[in-house]
């Protein structure tokens, strides 16, 4: 107990460079770099029996099954889960929508499934509406797509007869 020293731990196998596996990077104040799979995993989760008033800010992914009300911010996903109802402004990388949201969504991507509404407007780049799922509010879509130009068809103004070809065509 005394005077003795505690071994040293055993050495930790170092990960060769022919071996090809992923490390996520360690937390850090600049996680705006991260990719899609990391950004794809949920950190926060308000469970079914938690109701919360207030700013949501995360750079990770946020599940919501219970009740929030004011502004949510996160560079990584947002769920809302079939029992969950959101009365915020919304930024997030991808939106799932099973419960309800009423605020407006700005997003990469939104998808309201067959049990999600919305009430508010989307700014996104692409939407997926399942057949059953409710949308209120105005949709734009980012880009710059421009519409197809449409020629008015041409019409060929009709041909002056002669006097000589209107008596020959009344008998």
């Amino acid at each position: 107990m005394f005077g003795r020293e505690k071994p040293a731990p055993p050495p930790q196998p170092q990960p060769s460079n022919t071996t090809s596996h992923f490390t996520p990077p360690m937390p850090g104040p600049n996680m705006s770099n991260m990719s899609n799979a990391q950004a794809s995993k949920i950190e926060t989760v308000i469970g079914p029996n938690c109701h919360i008033n207030g700013v949501l800010q995360s750079d990770g992914g946020i599940r919501i099954e219970g009740v929030f009300e004011g502004q949510i911010q996160t560079t990584g996903n947002l769920v809302v889960s079939e029992t969950a109802k959101v009365v915020a402004e919304v930024q997030a990388y991808n939106v799932v929508v099973s419960g309800s949201i009423r605020g407006n969504v700005t997003a990469n991507r939104i998808e309201i499934t067959e049990s999600g509404k919305v009430w508010g407007d989307l700014s996104v780049n692409s939407l997926l509406l399942s057949e059953g799922a409710y949308l209120h509010g105005q949709t734009n879509m980012g880009g710059d797509v421009e519409p197809p130009m449409i020629e008015a068809p041409k019409v060929t103004p009709p041909r002056q007869l002669n006097p000589a070809e209107l008596e020959s065509a009344n008998p």
